[in-house]
This record gives C-alpha cells, sequence and structure tokens, in this order.
C-alpha cells in the first residue's frame, strides 16, 4: 500500500511541477506571441492605412518645356507621408523625343516623383525607341538631366550592334551611351556591319 501512495504523491508532485511551469513559463510567453503579432498586423494595417490607393493611373506632363510624357500604372498608392513619390505597379512610359521619335519604358515595378518627373524603374525592364532595345533590371530616368541609368543585367541591341554590360548611361536624343562593369569583369559587344 505505501508503494501506491508514494506513486499516487510522485504523480500529484509531477502535475503541479507541470502546472507551475506551464501557467508561469509556458503560457505567458504564448501570449506574448500572440501579442506581438497582433500588433505587427496592426502596423501593416496602419501602413495600408496612411496611403491611398489607385487603379489604372495615369499622369501626363511637359519636359524641357515642349516634350510631352505619360506615365501610366495598373495599381499604384501614395504613402500620406511622402506625397511626391508614386508606388506603381506595371509601370509604363512613353516619351515624345525631337523628330517624332516615341521612347517606351515599362517594367514590374516603379517609382514616379510628381515634383521633378524622374522615374525609377524596377524588375523586368524593357525599354525602345524603335531601333533601339534595352532590358535590365533597373533604370533611372532622371529628367532634371536628361538621362536614363541602366543598371544590373543590361542588354542593348539594335541594328548593327549588341551589348552586355553592368551599367550603362544612356542619352535617346543624342543616342549616346557610356557603358561600365561593377568591378574587372569585360563588357561583352558585338558590332556588325
Amino acid at each position: 500500500m505505501k508503494k501506491k501512495q508514494q506513486g499516487i504523491q510522485l504523480a500529484l508532485v509531477s502535475i503541479g511541477i507541470l502546472l507551475i511551469i506551464g501557467t508561469y513559463f509556458y503560457f505567458p510567453s504564448i501570449k506574448k506571441d500572440k501579442v506581438l503579432k497582433d500588433q505587427s498586423a496592426n502596423k501593416e494595417t496602419q501602413k495600408i492605412d496612411e496611403s491611398t490607393y489607385f487603379e489604372k493611373l495615369e499622369y501626363k506632363g511637359l519636359y524641357d518645356f515642349d516634350k510631352p510624357f505619360n506615365v501610366k500604372s495598373n495599381e499604384a498608392y501614395i504613402l500620406n507621408s511622402d506625397p511626391d513619390i508614386v508606388y506603381m505597379k506595371n509601370m509604363h512610359v512613353t516619351l515624345y523625343l525631337s523628330k517624332n521619335r516615341i521612347v517606351e519604358i515599362t517594367s514590374l515595378k516603379g517609382r514616379y516623383n510628381k515634383e521633378n518627373y524622374n522615374c525609377f524603374f524596377e524588375q523586368e525592364v524593357f525599354a525602345t525607341d524603335g531601333g533601339t532595345t534595352i532590358t535590365a533590371e533597373n533604370i533611372d530616368l532622371i529628367a532634371s538631366k536628361s538621362i536614363m541609368k541602366v543598371y544590373n543585367d543590361v542588354n542593348l541591341s539594335n541594328a548593327t550592334s549588341s551589348l552586355q554590360a553592368d551599367k550603362m548611361d544612356y542619352n535617346f536624343e543624342t543616342k549616346y551611351f557610356k557603358v561600365s562593369m561593377f568591378g574587372d569583369k569585360e563588357i561583352k559587344m558585338k558590332v556588325t556591319q
């Protein structure tokens, strides 16, 4: 009988220890994790609430006083804390240059600055003026300097040449470009006549 009582006492003490550990250590950590998850969900909701969302957005304007441009996007949002920057999905920009040349640039994501007209394209960027085609992961169209900075997996091709590089500055008006690589790598270029 004494062994049976000792077994019952040992089981009761074990259950008591488990209850103490659960009450003071395990359950508070579960509640803390839940509170942290709820707080992060609230922060995400606040971020959404602190922005304005648009579908099929389009901006039109002039640069260099006489050259029109269009900026379009399927989806976009503007943060209330920075109202001059428009964050876009499926961004499409059309530039109307002199001599009836048209440049089109598209990307999966991008940003447009409404104040200075600068555009920043990201992911699967494609640019063309009908004769020259450029693909890259990033293009920064700096309207204030009339230059386009192309970088990350750059490919340029036209009727007489093609090249691959890490970065390039290109001017659609003059068709001049400056090509370089990150580090000491060589530029791959093919010219045909």
